[in-house]
């Protein structure tokens, strides 16, 4: 596949050719999905939690005779049938993260890449860098080349003022190219590739 390598004021210049083996495979949603949860299930704190009836701090006298009332016959306030009392069942602090292999989460990072490519929304970027780092240029920039809604990945260092002009901008996400995943390249219309991150990643899954 050949693209088109544009810069920051949207003039496009020369092409590269993206490899088949990272750029154009046919999309697996399976495997998309897999890895999202994992991601997912990894962000989660896993603190949530209630009190059980043997948690709870209250009498455990029985609140009436066991005949004589006409309802039922309790033994103690601490019960999930009072208000107040412990909760059945209820969540308890623990983790949420499941194993996923290596091999199956670097071919998952593959399939986001081919999809970002096949559906036009890949840009190739000469280099993430600005000489005035002010957020009205870049966006002024960004609403040349289409870019609303993207995730834009540089190599292994983002210059500080690119960073600090981006970072107001809504809907757009900067990362290293270290800090590439498959979610935040989902969750975003365009991938913004810089040649640097280009060339790391070709490294890396040489």
């Amino acid at each position: 596949m050949e693209l088109k390598v544009t810069s920051l004021d949207g003039q496009a210049g020369n092409s590269v050719n993206l490899s088949d083996e990272i750029f154009g495979l046919e999309p697996r949603p399976d495997l998309l999905q897999r890895c999202v949860r994992w991601q997912l299930a990894k962000r989660r704190a896993g603190t949530h939690k209630v009190k059980n009836r043997a948690e709870i701090a209250r009498t455990g006298k029985k609140a009436y005779a066991q005949k004589g009332t006409g309802g039922a016959r309790h033994g103690s306030k601490r019960t999930n049938l009072f208000r107040g009392g412990g909760r059945s069942f209820g969540p308890l602090v623990r983790s949420h993260e499941h194993d996923l292999p290596k091999k199956v989460r670097a071919l998952a990072l593959k399939h986001a890449l081919s999809a970002k490519a096949k559906d036009g929304g890949l840009i190739i970027l000469e280099k993430a860098s600005v000489s005035d780092a002010k957020t009205k240029v870049l966006a002024e920039s960004f609403e040349k080349l289409g870019v609303v809604n993207a995730l834009i990945v540089d190599g292994a260092e983002i210059e500080a003022g690119f960073r600090a002009a981006a970072r107001n901008i809504p809907l757009i996400d900067v990362l290293p190219v270290q800090g590439i995943n498959v979610y935040d390249i989902l969750r975003r219309g365009k991938l913004v590739l810089t040649k640097a991150a280009l060339d790391a990643l070709e490294a890396r899954f040489r």
